[in-house]
């Protein structure tokens, strides 16, 4: 199970070489899970937990430019007790941009690790 999320890449997203800088790659697949988790409840917060990230790694394979429509494909790809990894990758059509892994760990509400909700593994697919 998984989650498709399309970005359209705007003016601000770009560099001076035209192309998406690479800090927004995190902003776009961050947002993505957001939208991913959102789907399980549109104020998941209120439900005693919250998901922090611990950790990014992305590795760009090509460009993608002003007004093109990037989809992000994700997917859990490993469960631990508190954390979790999300693997992405980004393209433009056939054409691959990026891959990136995130961990991130689900804390209560005074930012302590606790355990991944069976809620949030369910709707995440395990």
């Amino acid at each position: 199970m998984g989650y498709r999320h399309d970005v359209r890449v705007r003016y601000v997203d770009c560099d001076a070489q035209k192309v998406v800088y690479n800090a927004h790659y995190l902003t776009f697949v961050d947002d993505a899970f957001d939208c991913w988790l959102r789907e399980l409840h549109t104020d998941f917060e209120s439900l005693g937990w919250e998901v922090m990230l611990k950790a990014a790694a992305i590795t760009w394979d090509g460009p993608a430019h002003l007004a093109e429509i990037l989809t992000i494909d994700a997917a859990v790809t490993r469960w631990g007790n508190t954390s979790l990894d999300v693997g992405s990758s980004g393209s433009v059509g056939d054409r691959p941009v990026f891959e990136s892994t995130i961990t991130y760990v689900v804390v209560d509400n005074d930012l302590r690790p606790v355990p991944i909700p069976d809620a949030l593994r369910s709707h995440l697919g395990v």
